[in-house]
């Protein structure tokens, strides 16, 4: 199981490791589109992110916030 501390360094790592492994056929539409999005800076959503990712893996997000009052 991998861990990371945000959804874009999930993503990056999904697009190192796993996208270049996916058949040529699979990577047209919308997982060649994320790729340049993300590469190229064209502004891509965390939750498009997490749908990519979803489809390859169970994706378990957890957020933290702590408060102490003064």
């Amino acid at each position: 199981m991998q861990t990371f501390s945000s959804v874009e360094e999930a993503f990056e790592w999904w697009l190192k490791n796993i996208y270049p492994a996916i058949p040529a056929e699979t990577k047209e539409g919308r997982y060649r589109n994320a790729w340049r999005d993300y590469t190229f800076k064209k502004g891509i959503s965390q939750k498009r992110m997490k749908e990519i990712l979803a489809d390859f893996g169970d994706v378990h997000e957890k957020t933290i916030i702590s408060f102490k009052l003064k």
